[in-house]
């Protein structure tokens, strides 16, 4: 990267609002729950998924990843790769803390923008998730694991040491965002992804 990203650094703002949309609050109180009270609290897609049923979950993950996605495509059209990575680490930062309220993980966000620059590597890790997430049950360890696979795939396929070096910086935030959940793996305690908020009840449906 041989030169600033102006048009790019200009847009922060941009992605970080996009990042901040609160897709787990607003499709949880539209079926009447609080994301922030319930379950793991986490206003998040696997979170929803546990109290809502995996359909919804599923939605909010969708929208979660084009955010991530979004913000970066308007970077890579701005400013190329590196405006890409700009505006698409913003929107990351805009989920994971937005101002006023409490953040979710940034899997889903963060994956719609690496889906954006290495698609290649995205879409089997994005297999990988869904296969272990389903195997143990526990969407923090599949999480974790494409998170700490991703800067290794990125090194390995000889992408330029920048691109490394952001990559794991994102990677390093996500793990820091599953510090407890990581805590609860360890004593056993991770609510278990197929868990429902409502375990008689039947799956609400999407609307």
């Amino acid at each position: 990267m041989t030169t600033m990203p102006w048009i790019a650094i200009a847009l922060i703002p941009v992605g970080y609002v996009v990042g901040t949309f609160p897709t787990a609050v607003l499709v949880a109180k539209a079926r009447g729950i609080d994301i922030l009270a319930e379950g793991s609290g986490n206003p998040g897609a696997s979170n929803v998924a546990r109290l809502l049923g995996w359909r919804v979950g599923a939605f909010v993950l969708l929208c979660d990843f084009a955010k991530g996605a979004a913000a970066a495509g308007i970077g890579l059209a701005a400013d190329g790769r590196p405006g890409a990575y700009v505006v698409g680490c913003a929107a990351v930062v805009g989920h994971t803390y937005p101002l006023g309220r409490k953040g979710g993980k940034g899997v889903a966000a963060a994956g719609g923008m690496l889906f954006v620059l290495f698609w290649q590597i995205a879409a089997p890790l994005a297999l990988v998730w869904i296969v272990v997430a389903r195997v143990l049950h526990k969407a923090s360890i599949a999480s974790l694991l494409i998170t700490v696979a991703f800067p290794v795939a990125v090194a390995l396929t000889g992408h330029r040491g920048w691109e490394v070096a952001v990559i794991s910086g994102v990677a390093a935030l996500l793990v820091l965002r599953h510090l407890p959940n990581i805590r609860r793996l360890v004593t056993r305690q991770e609510i278990d992804v197929t868990s429902r908020h409502l375990q008689t009840g039947p799956e609400t449906p999407m609307r």
